[in-house]
C-alpha cells in the first residue's frame, strides 16, 4: 500500500465518526493514542525490545476486546498512560476517549491493525502521520501558525540557518514539530557517526508548547520520524513563565499570533482574586501582553552567546509603539538583526495574515556601539499573490531568498529588486524605530488608481445603473 493509500484510508475513517460527533483533531488524537500501542506491540513481538506500556494496557489485549469491555479497558488505558512519565506519559497527556460507540472505536483499531507499521520506512511512518496533521489543519483550520506552519517555508529557513549535528535546537512554541524535524532532517544528513546520530536523536532537539493536546501529537510525529527514545524532547508547558537555565544554539519557531489571554489566580476558597496578562520577568526589556512581543524576548534570552534565531513575526511586531519600540531598539543594540523576509499573505491557514521571519544573531554585548550594522530586507510581499488552493506556497517560490541570503558567507550579498539593505543609522532614526519596510510599487493599487479615473468612474456608475434598469424592469413584468 502506497504511502497516499494508507494516508487516505486511515483518513477515510474520520468521514464516518465526523457523523457521530468526533472532530477532526479528536480522531487525529485517537489514531496517535492507537498508535502508539500498535507500534509498541510491533516492537515487542518483531524486534523483541521492552514494552513501554503495562501489560494489561497493550495492544494485543485491546484489540480482543468488543463492546463495552473495550470502551471501558480503552478509557482506563488512556488514564492510567497519562500518569507514566517519559514519551508515554508526554503522548497521552490529558487523553481522553472522544469515540462514544465501542463498535467504531473497534472498527478504528482494525484500521491501525492492519497495516505492519514497523515495517515501513521510519520517513515514511513520518510522512503519512504528518499527512495526517496537514489535513486536520486543512480541514479545521486550525493551522495559523500554533498548529501547522507551511513546509516549504520552514525548509526555506532551515537551509539558511544551516544547522550542524552539535547545534542545540529550540522550539519555545513547537506546534506539531516541523522546524523540529526540518532541522533534524538537515542535520542527519551531515554525519555518518553513530554516537553523533544517537545524540541528535535524544539530546540535541527542544520543544515546548502550551496545549496538552499538540504536545501530544508532536512527540509521536517525531517519534515516527525516530527523534526522542523514552523521554520525550518536548514538554507541555509556558514556555514564557521563565527562561529556565538551559540555552541553545539555534532557535526557530512560528510562535502563536495574538494577545495572551488573562491567567486567573485563585485564592485559597477558589474564588478568583486577579487575573494576569502580563509576564513579568527581570530579563524582560518591556512588560506587555504582546505574545510576540513577549517571545522574541524569551528567545533573546535562551539563546547562547553566538547562538542564532529565525522568528515567524506578524506585522505589528515590526512597528508597534511602547513595549515593541523597546525591544527592537533592544535588538538592533545589542543582537545583530541581519536579515528581515516579509511573508505573502494566503500561507497560512488563518485569512490576512501579515507575517515576517526575523533572523538574528547573539553576540557578546558592547559597553558602546552596536551590534547590528545592516539590516537586509526581503520583500517577497510586494506584487507576490499565493492562496492555499490554487497557488500555495512552494520550494520553488523561496530559492531566490535562499540565494540572495547566501548563507555560507554573508559578505557576498548583493542588493537585487527585492532585496535591499538598510544601515543602522538609517534605521533607527525612523519613526519608532519602525522596521516595516517597504520599497516596491505595489502593482494592484495601479489598478484602484485607474478606477478611480473620472471617466472610468463615470462608466462603472452608468454600467451598475443600466444593470439596476433592467432588473427593475423584469420585476414590473
Amino acid at each position: 500500500m502506497t504511502e497516499n493509500n494508507l494516508i487516505t484510508k486511515v483518513w477515510n475513517y474520520a468521514t464516518i465518526l465526523k457523523d457521530s460527533g468526533v472532530a477532526y483533531t479528536d480522531y487525529v488524537a485517537q489514531i496517535t493514542y492507537l498508535l502508539f500501542l500498535k507500534m509498541d506491540d510491533e516492537c515487542t513481538s518483531l524486534l523483541g525490545q521492552e514494552s513501554l506500556i503495562p501489560k494489561k494496557y497493550q495492544w494485543k489485549n485491546l484489540k480482543t476486546l468488543d463492546g463495552v469491555e473495550l470502551e471501558t479497558a480503552y478509557n482506563k488505558a488512556l488514564t492510567e498512560l497519562s500518569k507514566i512519565k517519559g514519551i508515554v506519559g508526554t503522548i497521552y497527556s490529558k487523553a481522553q476517549n472522544k469515540i462514544n460507540e465501542p463498535a467504531k472505536l473497534k472498527k478504528l483499531i482494525s484500521v491501525v491493525d492492519e497495516q505492519t507499521w514497523m515495517g515501513l520506512d521510519i520517513d515514511v511512518k513520518g510522512a503519512i502521520y504528518e499527512g495526517l496533521l496537514q489535513k486536520n489543519a486543512t480541514e479545521t483550520k486550525a493551522g495559523a501558525g500554533q498548529y501547522f506552519t507551511p513546509r516549504p517555508l520552514i525548509n526555506a529557513i532551515v537551509e539558511v540557518m544551516k544547522p550542524n549535528p552539535d547545534n542545540t535546537i529550540l522550539d519555545p512554541a513547537c506546534g506539531t514539530g516541523g522546524f523540529l524535524l526540518a532541522a533534524y532532517d538537515y542535520m542527519k544528513k551531515q554525519t555518518k557517526d553513530k554516537e553523533k546520530l544517537k545524540a541528535l536523536r535524544e539530546e540535541k532537539l527542544f520543544g515546548v508548547d502550551i496545549a496538552p493536546l499538540v504536545v501530544s501529537l508532536c512527540a509521536m510525529n517525531l517519534y515516527l520520524h525516530g527523534i526522542g527514545s523514552k523521554e520525550s524532547p518536548v514538554k507541555q508547558g509556558d514556555s514564557l513563565i521563565s527562561a529556565g537555565e538551559k540555552r541553545f544554539d539555534m532557535v526557530l519557531t512560528n510562535p502563536p499570533f495574538g494577545k495572551k489571554s488573562a491567567t486567573k489566580i485563585l485564592g485559597d476558597d477558589g474564588s478568583v482574586k486577579s487575573e494576569k496578562e502580563d509576564y513579568q520577568r527581570d530579563d524582560f526589556t518591556a512588560t506587555t501582553s504582546n505574545k510576540q512581543i513577549n517571545f522574541l524576548q524569551h528567545i533573546m534570552t535562551v539563546l547562547k552567546i553566538g547562538g542564532t534565531a529565525a522568528v515567524v513575526v506578524p506585522d505589528n511586531v515590526l512597528f508597534e509603539g511602547g513595549a515593541g519600540e523597546k525591544v527592537r531598539k533592544k535588538l538592533l543594540k545589542d543582537f545583530n538583526l541581519h536579515t528581515i523576509l516579509r511573508l505573502p499573505t494566503g500561507i497560512f491557514y488563518a485569512q490576512g495574515v501579515k507575517a515576517n521571519v526575523l533572523f538574528f544573531d547573539k553576540l557578546s554585548p558592547l559597553e558602546d556601539g552596536h551590534r547590528t550594522n545592516d539590516v537586509w530586507v526581503y520583500d517577497f510581499r510586494t506584487n507576490v499573490n499565493l492562496t492555499l488552493v490554487t497557488n500555495a506556497l512552494n520550494d520553488e517560490h523561496l530559492k531566490d531568498f535562499v540565494k540572495c541570503y547566501c548563507a555560507d558567507d554573508v559578505s557576498k550579498r548583493t542588493e537585487s529588486e527585492r532585496f535591499k539593505k538598510f544601515s543602522y543609522d538609517e534605521i533607527i532614526k525612523r519613526d519608532k524605530t519602525n522596521l516595516d519596510i517597504t520599497w516596491l510599487k505595489d502593482e494592484s493599487l495601479d489598478d484602484l488608481e485607474n478606477l478611480l479615473e473620472p471617466d472610468v468612474l463615470a462608466k462603472e456608475i452608468l454600467t451598475n445603473l443600466e444593470c439596476a434598469l433592467e432588473a427593475f424592469k423584469k420585476l414590473n413584468v
